[in-house]
């Protein structure tokens, strides 16, 4: 690629964690990704080879923290490094879904905060600014201080049901899982003018059936859940359950990290759900795909980040925008689009 005069070029990277929504990303904004060779060794070691010049250059680094959590979080830290050591103007990095954000404060006597642990790492690294979507905890902005980018993608998800058809007003219910997700429903409550509930389960592997545990009213109507990850599933089934024997019509899920471990697909699958609908944030393997499930991707959300912070514009527009339905892509995550996401 050719400079012209000083402007900095914008240059996109991939790291192995979710190649198809770098891929999507790249499609958004409307170039390829840069190439980068991730190596590893027999023994675990890393290694990361840039394969073109970046000197000058504004550089966003795309890593999902997820599954297998430490592997990945150390090809983002090995990249970081790689890129600082060739001159990079800037080094963005764009976190789909920041592995380790739940531990964002102490509970117990002893205990780590490791969500600041790894914003330590990300930032003493030399990364310049944060990209995120959803973080467990809006206070994991305050880890850092360098400038974090807090992407929502209710408006998403929002966009998905209202097409859907499914009513408004109180025809609809928005369901929070526990007490702390209750901001999450409000704010999806929002776009279809109706009211919310609450699970009131203070244990979370409790899966017991109890109406009781239903503040609000959901009888006959249709109620969707609301959470930012679904991690075993057992509080989301839990909640499923306990809101059909609270008398409700039809049960729908909006996520935006589908964690999905420790037999959480058998546990969605067997739950009352319609329909289970979460973003790509984090990639799904062929294995854990269910016909009642469907992705929704924040490619086109994040692709937009990326333009405006190149081009030095306020984002402002993305957190309050309730005309989502241009930016973004919606797939249904299909046996097809798995075997896609496996041939990448």
């Amino acid at each position: 690629m050719v400079k012209k005069g000083n402007i900095p070029e914008l240059k996109l990277f991939s790291l192995n964690s979710n190649p198809t929504l770098s891929q999507r990303i790249a499609d958004a904004v409307g170039m390829p990704l840069c190439g980068a060779t991730v190596k590893h060794f027999s023994d675990g070691e890393i290694q990361v080879n840039i394969d073109h010049s970046v000197r000058g250059d504004d550089c966003f680094v795309i890593q999902s923290v997820a599954d297998p959590v430490n592997e990945n979080f150390m090809e983002l830290m090995i990249m970081i490094d790689a890129l600082r050591r060739a001159s990079a103007r800037t080094i963005n990095v764009v976190l789909p879904y920041y592995g380790y954000s739940r531990a964002d404060r102490k509970t117990r006597s002893r205990e780590p905060i490791t969500a600041k642990l790894v914003s330590n790492l990300i930032e003493m690294d030399g990364a310049t600014r944060i990209v995120a979507v959803d973080l467990h905890a809006d206070q994991i902005q305050g880890f850092f201080d360098i400038p974090v980018d807090h992407l929502q993608a209710i408006p998403l998800i929002a966009t998905y049901f209202l097409k859907q058809n499914l009513g408004s007003g109180d025809d609809i219910v928005v369901v929070a899982p526990d007490h702390s997700t209750t901001k999450r429903a409000r704010a999806l409550g929002e776009y279809f003018g109706s009211p919310i509930a609450i699970v009131d389960k203070r244990d979370e592997t409790d899966d017991t059936v109890d109406p009781m545990d239903i503040i609000g009213d959901v009888k006959d109507k249709t109620a969707i859940i609301v959470d930012d990850m679904i991690d075993t599933g057992t509080r989301m089934a839990a909640s499923a359950y306990s809101l059909q024997a609270a008398g409700a019509k039809r049960i729908y899920a909006g996520i935006t990290h589908a964690v999905f471990s420790a037999g959480a697909v058998d546990k969605l699958e067997a739950a009352p759900f319609e329909q289970i609908v979460f973003t790509d944030t984090i990639q799904l393997p062929e294995d854990k795909i269910r016909d009642r499930f469907v992705q929704l991707s924040v490619g086109p959300l994040i692709a937009q980040a990326i333009r405006m912070i190149y081009q030095n514009q306020s984002v402002d527009e993305l957190y309050e925008s309730r005309e989502a339905e241009e930016m973004f892509m919606v797939n249904d995550l299909t046996r097809d689009t798995a075997k896609e996401q496996k041939d990448y």
